[in-house]
């Protein structure tokens, strides 16, 4: 799918040299992916503290199952 984005030479060619990738496409595939990643781990931080667990559960007996 071409697109046609206005992004910021400035963050563009400095994430590209950060990055060391080869072309503007490579690194802004990573960006997104990065950025990706970032926002899921966010999502599971949130839910610590959050789910109740079953205290009697013994994953001990479990695994010798």
């Amino acid at each position: 799918m071409a697109t046609n984005l206005a992004i910021d030479d400035r963050l563009l060619n400095e994430a590209l040299e950060i990055g060391g990738y080869k072309s503007k496409k490579d690194t802004v595939n990573a960006a997104l992916e990065e950025f990706i990643k970032r926002r899921k781990t966010n999502d599971l931080i949130n839910i610590f503290g959050t789910i109740e667990y079953d205290s009697s559960y013994d994953y001990k007996k479990m695994r010798s199952q």
